[in-house]
């Protein structure tokens, strides 16, 4: 959410904003926020007056009162009636209007960085770098879950019976696998200096709305009927929420966190909830980095996030390359976000694995999260990246590390959270 005092300086920015973000329909959202913001501050300045006055009139009341000057008196208690009666109106009006306003205000959407690239889609996302040499070998991949199914590691068809389609069974040397990795996700961010959460699972209304969108809301998170509770869409959620209405001192940034949890999805409007896949699920698990920093921090913490990612693949020996988002693939939220890909051998192209994303101020204003300086109170910026988020991280795994005899290569990082097994044999 943009600074209302900026919108109001600055509106031909902020609609420029919008047109880099291809989304003119939201173009008359600016110039309703400055005519509501004048009529909002008319308002409080109305009744700032009238409680004036009203202090002023009851004053006299007690005067008039003393001096037995009973028609003055009771003159002046209709003039308090009727200012009261006029601040009943007022107030009304002020949170109808502080409504209105924060309504629109949390739509229009956060100053995008000025390197960001221009473009309508995620089609318009642009490669900036490959690390790790994409090899296609001259035997055959098979899709991932006839590989999970060559080691007795997956049951699709059960998650149908007890959930439906976009849940799993993981089980054996595949499920072992997958804690394997998240452990060591776990001991690879701890190694880096963050420090190691597990949140709640669950968070309100109120930390929802301070860390995404409405749309994103909509789409993503599950609702606890009958409670104010949500299930975590990530671990992001919870950790920016930890911070809610707080104030940091400036010594004690930034503060580098990595946290692991359940994640929950609708996927509503996503393509592929597969009946054999585990590429786009309702249910998964991850490992995740969160910064809180100062705001001139938060490009140099940006630059070490997708970093870390891309190191932690490469510790696998998964090839992977970095996709910088263009401005109409940003969230509403985002100033600049990287996503961080894999390779995948079968379809011969990279894939999603993770999304680094610098929010600037905009989950801290939503959430009134800030630092403590020497010259007063300033808001935090907040960034996050994602680790590692298997099951989709075993699927880049997998056909990586796939031999021509139907075994998988345990890399040596790996090996130890694997009780020493150095690979995983057909069974």
């Amino acid at each position: 959410m943009l600074d209302i005092k900026f919108v109001r300086e600055n509106p031909e920015v902020v609609k420029e904003n919008i047109r880099k973000k291809f989304q003119d329909e939201k173009l008359p959202l600016v110039d309703e926020v400055i005519e509501i913001d004048k009529r909002l501050r008319e308002v409080k300045t109305t009744g700032d007056e009238l409680r004036a006055d009203r202090n002023k009139t009851s004053k006299e009341i007690g005067s008039f009162m003393q001096k037995k000057e009973v028609e003055k008196a009771e003159e002046a208690k209709a003039k308090v009636k009727e200012i009261n009666e006029k601040l009943v109106e007022l107030e009304s009006e002020e949170r109808q209007l502080t409504a209105d306003l924060k309504e629109r205000m949390m739509v229009i959407p956060q100053i995008i960085d000025p390197t960001v690239p221009l473009g309508k889609d995620d089609s318009e996302n642009v490669e900036l770098e490959k690390f790790g040499e994409p090899v296609v070998p001259d035997y055959e991949v098979p899709y991932h879950v006839d590989i999970m199914e060559s080691f007795d590691g997956i049951d699709l068809d059960s998650a149908r019976n007890t959930s439906g389609a976009g849940f799993y069974y993981l089980k054996g040397d595949i499920a072992r696998l997958h804690s394997a990795i998240l452990s060591y996700a776990r001991d690879f961010m701890i190694d880096r200096g963050f420090t190691y959460y597990i949140p709640p699972f669950m968070i309100r209304s109120d930390v929802v709305t301070g860390v995404m969108s409405f749309a994103e809301m909509e789409n993503m998170m599950y609702k606890i009927e009958g409670e104010d509770l949500y299930l975590i869409g990530t671990s992001e959620h919870s950790m920016i929420g930890k911070f809610i209405n707080t104030i940091t001192e400036e010594e004690k940034v930034p503060q580098t966190l990595t946290s692991y949890s359940p994640c929950f999805r609708k996927e509503v409007g996503a393509h592929g909830i597969e009946e054999r896949g585990v590429y786009r699920i309702h249910q998964f698990e991850k490992q995740e980095m969160v910064v809180i920093c100062k705001p001139e921090e938060s490009p140099y913490w940006f630059e070490q996030l997708w970093n870390n990612t891309v190191d932690f693949f490469r510790s696998l020996d998964i090839p992977v390359r970095t996709l910088e988002c263009c401005s109409g693939d940003l969230a509403d939220l985002k100033v600049k976000s990287l996503d961080v890909e894999a390779w995948s051998p079968r379809q011969k192209k990279y894939f999603e694995v993770g999304s680094c994303s610098n929010l600037g101020d905009a989950q801290a204003r939503r959430l009134n999260i800030r630092i403590r300086g020497e010259e007063g109170n300033y808001l935090a910026h907040t960034l996050n990246n994602t680790v590692v988020a298997p099951p989709r991280m075993l699927i880049a795994f997998l056909e990586n590390l796939l031999q021509e005899d139907g075994s998988v290569r345990i890399p040596e990082a790996l090996q130890p959270y694997m009780g020493g097994m150095t690979k995983l044999t057909v069974k």
